[in-house]
């Protein structure tokens, strides 16, 4: 392994173990507590510790394990070590945490909890997801099911996640919990989207125009220097060119206003841009 190897290894256990304490933290400080629950592994961990004299990291292992072994051969033999030692750390910090040091919550209400609890654990996967790895369970189920058939992964985490809300169900004599558990897995998702595809304040735009060296002109000189011609045939054959740039959402406007009195034929496609990379980002 060379020293480049070595690093970047290096890093990703760092993200590893940052990941493992704060979506534990989520878990004691918030989850446990309040009786509310999660999707994924630790949602199922969760719901088994409330119904067993078992520990939630007990359960996060027992239930994780069976799945790893299954799945190795689909996760590769890194991803799957990292994911091993990722399932162990946040077991392992969750029980020392609640059985053994008696943490206490940080605040006894379910609205609350399910807020920041949702925001722990979603920037706690983040960091693990940066990390080259997964909390297991449902990524696993996940992989393995994509990989024989035209299902996507994210459908089937969503299937996972319901069914284990809907179980609980069965458990909670108190609907409201159930409600903020489905509102704390929405905030989870919302923050793990952002740590790993950032807040960014940019827009992507397609611009079909007949005017494309006069619309290049001012769009260089009003909105940026950067931007791709595209060229490109119509459905009757007919040439075509686009002009795509991606530009701040202050300066979006300012270019409605330069294609409106420049060239009104033109057509604009406006989307977000999710993430971006290269060119200092």
């Amino acid at each position: 392994m060379n020293r480049f190897c070595i690093k970047d290894e290096i890093k990703n256990y760092v993200f590893i173990l940052l990941g493992s304490i704060t979506l534990s933290l989520g878990i004691v400080w918030f989850f446990i507590p309040n009786g509310i629950i999660t999707g994924g592994t630790a949602g199922l961990a969760l719901l088994l510790h409330y119904i067993s004299s078992y520990s939630v990291g007990f359960w996060m292992v027992a239930v994780n394990l069976p799945l790893l072994l299954l799945g190795m051969k689909y996760l590769g033999k890194s991803f799957a070590i990292r994911t091993v030692i990722t399932i162990v750390l946040i077991s392992t910090f969750v029980d020392v945490s609640f059985e053994i040091l008696h943490i206490k919550a940080l605040v006894e209400d379910v609205i609350l909890a399910s807020i920041f609890g949702g925001v722990l654990i979603g920037i706690g996967l983040a960091f693990v997801i940066k990390g080259n790895s997964s909390a297991g369970g449902s990524t696993i189920i996940a992989r393995v099911v994509s990989s024989k058939s035209e299902i996507k992964p994210g459908q089937i985490i969503f299937i996972i996640d319901f069914f284990i809300i809907l179980s609980s169900l069965f458990i909670f004599d108190e609907t409201a919990k159930v409600l903020w558990s489905i509102v704390s897995i929405y905030i989870t998702a919302i923050a793990v989207d952002k740590i790993l595809t950032g807040n960014l304040n940019k827009k992507v735009v397609h611009l079909v125009t007949n005017e494309v060296e006069q619309m290049s002109s001012l769009i260089k000189e009003h909105i940026g220097p950067y931007g791709t011609v595209i060229n490109g045939t119509g459905l009757y054959n007919e040439n075509k060119k686009m002009i795509l740039i991606v530009i701040e959402v202050t300066k979006l406007q300012l270019l409605r206003d330069l294609v409106k009195k420049n060239d009104p034929e033109a057509f604009l496609i406006i989307s977000e841009a999710n993430e971006m990379l290269g060119r200092g980002h």
